[in-house]
């Protein structure tokens, strides 16, 4: 008899799906016979200018001592880090990109018996890392396609132990302010840890935008999660990193596999911290190319959700997984929503002016063949 090998995975990963993260190029060019020269990719939320010259030259020189194991400490990265956000390195986690950190924090502080507190249409992962540690998720209702935090503080009890805060949050874009996210805070137990997913932070233009780094000092329970994969162009490095206390940091860092970053990847993230001109020109591009999108999107009747990240979801109906699939047959990648309980709903990301152009003009003609009115 066939060994049902699903029975022998602990109970929370039993019930696990995969996390499904954008189609990439090379694939849809083997689906439809398209030349991946001509196909764009507006699906993962990537920087569309490419990386920084500066983090170019850093990775092609640690290619050389590709032989060696990288620093597990990431000494380089955490003294830039540590002057950038004046915190000490003893305050540093990194991670194999901050998907990595979020996991080892779950490690660390759910398990069975426990509880984690999260929002509807949030980051997948959170209830991924949640159920593969045997936690009980609990998803809080959104309130506007963001954060009730109001109803996620009441949603704490005596067995939580984790809240998922993402700020701004994906796939929605939603944001909360600088004073909504402490009177949050002040409302959690010491004993909860509340971990601030900033992962699109350098893209917020607002007055009364939060800076979680800034509130560590008063909230010691607090994790902030960062990335160099949005706004500094290294998703394909993989290299994101948290700021917590020195007591919480020690916790996460004894979990964390000791070289989970690569040398190639510390190289260029500690280069690319140098280069804020990349940095200023990412957010212009995608400050310009929210408001080419959401323009045209007005200009088609769809309405949006306002969008604080580099990406922006459009609702276009109950036909929006055909409009997606039209959209691949004319060469354009965009992300579907349906598993985060969006069906008529699709995520743009922000390319360049062109890119988001010929998105523009894929869809009006995706919709008219969906007999979409407008």
């Amino acid at each position: 008899m066939a060994i049902d090998y699903q029975s022998l995975a602990v109970e929370g990963v039993q019930a696990l799906s995969p996390y499904q993260p954008g189609k990439p190029i090379s694939e849809l060019a083997r689906e439809l016979g398209l030349n991946p020269d001509e196909i764009i990719k507006l699906a993962s939320n990537e920087n569309p200018l490419g990386p920084s010259s500066k983090a170019m030259a850093a990775a092609k020189a640690a290619l050389s001592d590709a032989c060696l194991y990288p620093d597990g400490n990431g000494y380089d990265l955490k003294q830039k880090l540590s002057a950038r956000f004046n915190v000490t390195a003893d305050q540093l986690t990194l991670g194999n990109g901050s998907n990595d950190v979020l996991e080892v924090i779950a490690r660390c502080f759910a398990g069975p018996g426990s509880e984690v507190v999260f929002s509807q249409y949030a980051f997948a992962v959170y209830p991924l890392a949640t159920q593969a540690v045997g936690a009980t998720p609990v998803a809080v209702p959104a309130k506007d396609w963001g954060h009730d935090l109001d109803a996620m503080a009441a949603a704490v009890t005596e067995h939580t132990r984790l809240v998922f805060v993402a700020n701004p949050n994906n796939p929605t874009g939603t944001v909360h302010d600088a004073d909504a996210l402490e009177t949050f805070l002040g409302k959690i137990p010491e004993n909860v840890l509340v971990v601030l997913d900033e992962a699109y932070c350098e893209y917020m233009t607002g007055e009364k935008d939060p800076d979680g780094v800034a509130l560590l000092s008063r909230f010691p329970n607090l994790i902030v999660c960062r990335t160099f994969s949005k706004a500094w162009g290294l998703a394909g490095l993989r290299v994101g990193y948290s700021i917590s206390s020195p007591a919480i940091a020690d916790i996460l860092n004894r979990v964390r596999q000791p070289f989970n970053v690569s040398l190639v990847a510390l190289a260029a993230a500690t280069a690319v911290l140098d280069d804020d001109e990349y940095l200023q020109r990412s957010r212009e591009i995608n400050t310009a190319g929210l408001k080419q999108l959401e323009g045209a999107f007005e200009q088609m009747g769809l309405r949006y959700i306002p969008s604080a990240g580099n990406f922006v979801a459009v609702e276009v109906g109950p036909q929006a997984l055909g409009v997606y699939q039209a959209l691949l047959a004319r060469g354009v990648i965009v992300r579907p929503v349906e598993g985060y309980g969006m069906p008529n709903h699709l995520r743009v990301s922000v390319g360049l002016p062109e890119q988001n152009e010929l998105f523009i003009d894929a869809l009006a003609k995706a919709l008219a063949a969906a007999g979409h009115g407008g």
